[in-house]
């Protein structure tokens, strides 16, 4: 599509044109003109005037005018050519500017594109640091917090265990004071009993004694002094199975007889009232002071 400065060029290498053809006619028809016009007319008879005209002049004019015309239109032409190398050269230039600037601001998008993409990297490397460092934290406060729990619970279970080994240790206590408070009323009681029994088994010996000494028919060979130690066996209810002799007696023969004789007749020991002492086998020392 041709442009104003074309256009305009082309319409003076016109006019021009036009020009040259006007100028070349006008100097042909001045050469062929009369140029008298304030000339008096001449009343009298009809002259007639021969003017030669040189044509090879005019051809020589006409040529040259067309010379003229045509380095003109050359002149012209090579303007025209020229201003279009001109404008072309500087379409070129503005072209290549344009492109220029379309690089430098293609180069400045994608710079500042790969300045926005590492922008956005680092702050999603910085949101991702963050996050991590946020987890870490996390992890760290449940880690402190779990590990404050099983403290606490340690420190429970241990409080526990404390209670209960003192509860223990007090039970313990409280049991070993009850079996010391039992084992000395066990004591109290088996001496109270044991002096009881002590007691009983002397009233039984001498209850037995009594009885045999009440059976007992001394002979005459018997002394003051008499101690003989006699093994009776019985049953319950006092009733004698036998009697004899056990260890030392210092009576005679006769004595010994008239003793185990006294044991026998009565038939039975004293019972009633001695069961707590009572025993199926008892050694018995019959003694005899005199009377």
């Amino acid at each position: 599509m041709p442009t104003w400065p074309d256009v305009f060029a082309r319409l003076r290498a016109f006019a021009g044109a036009i020009g040259v053809h006007v100028l070349m006619a006008a100097l042909v028809v001045l050469g062929t003109m009369n140029w008298q016009p304030f000339r008096k007319s001449q009343p009298v008879g009809l002259t007639i005037e021969a003017v030669i005209v040189d044509t090879s002049e005019i051809k020589k004019q006409r040529d040259a005018a067309q010379q003229a015309v045509e380095r003109e239109q050359r002149k012209r032409e090579r303007d025209a050519e020229l201003e279009k190398q001109r404008q072309r050269e500087q379409e070129r230039q503005q072209e290549e500017r344009r492109r220029q600037q379309e690089l430098e601001a293609q180069r400045k998008q994608e710079a500042q594109d790969r300045l926005q993409q590492l922008r956005l990297q680092r702050e999603r490397k910085l949101e991702e640091e963050r996050l991590r460092q946020q987890r870490e934290l996390e992890q760290v406060r449940e880690q402190r917090e779990a590990a404050e729990r099983q403290r606490k619970l340690e420190a429970e279970r241990l409080k526990q265990i404390e209670t209960r080994k003192e509860q223990e240790r007090q039970e313990q206590l409280r049991r070993q004071q009850e079996a010391e408070a039992q084992r000395r009323a066990q004591a109290e009681a088996q001496q109270f009993r044991a002096g009881q029994l002590a007691t009983l088994s002397d009233n039984y010996q001498a209850a037995i004694q009594a009885v045999v000494t009440q059976n007992w028919l001394r002979p005459p060979t018997a002394q003051a002094g008499l101690r003989c130690k006699l093994r009776i066996v019985q049953i319950p209810g006092g009733e004698v199975i036998s009697a004899a002799i056990a260890g030392q007696c210092n009576g005679d023969e006769a004595t010994r007889r008239s003793i185990l004789a006294a044991v026998e007749r009565g038939g039975a020991l004293p019972y009633r009232g001695f069961e707590d002492v009572f025993e199926r086998e008892i050694d018995f020392i019959f003694i005899y002071d005199g009377d």
